[in-house]
């Protein structure tokens, strides 16, 4: 792994109608990816066996955790636990880092 400085914001650009990520870092304990979401794009509900952070970093993203609605402002962050079901709204175009931990 090398040292390099990324500024979050320009490091993954909107694509219209889509979603686009880009891995920052992947190891055997986790992963931090960078999400662009365009308007009304969503990931559905899923589980993952990771405990998670979401932070956004730009415009406002809704995440959707055991079915509560979560609305994330640029800055916020929030901690979903591993295993529990969550899903991810973009009502307007805005970008996440996601960060998984492995649970011991």
């Amino acid at each position: 792994m090398k040292t390099e400085k990324i500024k979050l914001q320009d490091h993954v650009t909107y694509s219209t109608d889509s979603i686009v990520s880009k891995k920052i870092l992947e190891n055997n304990a986790g992963g931090i990816t960078l999400f662009a979401f365009d308007k009304d794009q969503r990931l559905t509900e899923h589980t993952s066996p990771y405990n998670a952070i979401v932070q956004v970093i730009e415009g406002v993203g809704e995440i959707i955790i055991e079915g509560k609605a979560h609305t994330l402002n640029d800055g916020d962050l929030i901690i979903m636990p591993a295993n529990i079901p969550h899903a991810v709204n973009a009502h307007q175009p805005f970008k996440m880092l996601l960060t998984l931990i492995k649970e011991k």
